[in-house]
């Protein structure tokens, strides 16, 4: 799918962090894997909205089907009927290194010298893409060149296993990965474990790779446990087993707690739902206000607008409707346009926010500029009083490893103090969950949470990171 000539795609959902990819692989001799994989992308689906793809095989051939669009687009008609066999993956896409386009639609899909095939998903980012590129001769996102360094690997005649076992310790970033060949399914992640991966067992025997829970739920596959960091797991006729291709470091994204996974996700022998919650409770401990109503911003506002609401002892409503029909649209994306994207997606209930005094729970601000206009909406509607809340702490630096999180230069948290975003966007009271409130609320300890975007700490080297920081000490240095 591609915008018409002379036109761009225009997101009109917000500008908030951008979901990476969802990924998902099965190995289930006897079921319908096709459609299996297909119903775990459908529960991965706001991980990625771009692009989806499903590659199955028989024993004898791999037949991938990929295209753009949602998962329900991209198998609307017959989509799901080539794909025979009783091994599978799929993937649905957010780019956030390389084009928006069929070409970078995943599964990626190589053939070797040796005679062999390897289908790919991947979901995260690594920082050595280029490097790694010029080493091969080739061009590509980080995706296509961990395929082709694996289809390297494995030209020689070299196992999948252990091709995959010689090449992920030259991987540097944040992936989780499901590969496939005729007749294994392989799952592995990075030694810090940045992107969740699952493992789940089908009633009938069979095993399920997948990004989060939801997906394992979905396909009626029971939680076993995680892919731990530098862990690689091969699932074939004779069952799962387990290789170690680094040691675990754990450096898990904590920005899925607050806004990447779903409510019903299950991580660390804790819920995400109910970690939402502790957040809502934390911020009202930490920034009373008197309200007469707390709202949340849909959807990953509500749990913790009702934990919010619950700690105040404030009435808890849904003063704000989704249009959940809202996504991407091919249209000019003139400023006009842009300015009537969150009317297109939210829309104020008068008789529930007319003459309130509210407090308006969300998930985090990156840009400022959805914010600003939800509180002119409200105000516009006749609210009274609009204090934000917000289940993140300022966001001040762009995430390298998987999540679309913008530039520093446009993130409003990196050179702006609390009281000039509140004047930015035009909120009564403005304030962020801390930094420490934050992390209480998880069941994560804290050594082995990455919090990149809000302190600055990268747990993976990152060049352009370091890059910048030279040239701004290079900068400061210069100043007399």
């Amino acid at each position: 799918m591609s915008a018409p000539d002379g036109q761009a795609a225009l997101d009109l959902a917000d500008d908030g962090p951008r979901d990476e990819c969802g990924v998902v692989g099965i190995y289930a001799p006897g079921e319908d894997v096709a459609t299996l994989t297909y119903f775990g992308l459908f529960a991965l689906q706001h991980r990625g909205q771009e692009s989806a793809g499903i590659a199955a095989s028989d024993g004898r051939r791999i037949v991938v089907h990929k295209d753009m669009g949602l998962v329900n687009q991209v198998f609307a008609t017959t989509g799901l009927a080539a794909l025979q066999g009783d091994l599978s993956i799929g993937h649905c896409r957010y780019s956030t290194t390389g084009a928006s386009s069929w070409v970078n639609a995943q599964p990626q899909y190589r053939e070797t010298s040796a005679g062999g095939a390897i289908t790919l998903g991947h979901n995260g980012n690594l920082v050595n893409t280029a490097e790694l590129a010029e080493e091969l001769g080739e061009t590509g996102n980080d995706s296509e060149v961990m395929a082709a360094l694996l289809a390297h690997e494995a030209e020689t005649g070299t196992a999948l296993e252990d091709a995959i076992l010689a090449t992920a310790p030259r991987l540097i970033g944040a992936y989780s990965a499901v590969v496939m060949d005729r007749e294994r399914l392989y799952g592995f992640r990075d030694p810090h474990g940045v992107r969740p991966l699952q493992i789940g067992r089908l009633p009938s025997g069979g095993w399920v790779i997948a990004s989060e829970s939801a997906a394992l739920d979905i396909t009626g596959a029971v939680l076993v446990r995680d892919v731990e960091p530098g862990e690689l797991v091969v699932i074939d006729q004779d069952g799962l087993h387990s290789r170690r291709f680094a040691p675990a470091t754990r450096h898990y994204c904590l920005f899925e707690w607050v806004y990447l996974a779903r409510p019903d996700h299950r991580q660390d022998g804790g819920s995400v739902l109910y970690a939402r919650r502790s957040m809502g409770r934390q911020l009202a401990r930490e920034a009373p206000v008197d309200a007469d109503l707390v709202i949340p911003v849909p959807e990953a506002g509500r749990d913790a607008a009702a934990g919010f609401a619950a700690e105040a002892q404030l009435p808890f409503a849904d003063g704000l409707v989704k249009n959940r029909y809202v996504g991407r649209t091919f249209i000019q994306p003139t400023q006009s346009l842009r300015q009537l994207g969150i009317r297109l997606k939210l829309s104020p209930v008068r008789e529930i926010v007319e003459d309130r005094r509210l407090v308006v729970v969300d998930d985090s601000i990156v840009r400022g500029n959805t914010a600003r206009q939800l509180v002119e909406m409200l105000r516009s509607a006749g609210a009274a009083e609009v204090h934000l809340r917000v289940t993140s702490p300022p966001i001040a630096h762009p995430c390298y490893y998987g999540i679309d999180m913008a530039s520093r230069a446009e993130l409003v948290g990196a050179d702006l103090s609390v009281e000039e975003i509140r004047d930015f966007i035009g909120a009564d009271s403005l304030h962020y969950i801390s930094l420490d409130g934050l992390i209480d609320a998880t069941p994560t300890p804290r050594d082995e949470l990455c919090t990149a975007c809000f302190s600055g700490t990268y747990p993976i080297p990152v060049p352009a990171e370091d890059a910048r920081l030279a040239q701004t000490q290079l900068e400061f240095d210069r100043v007399p």
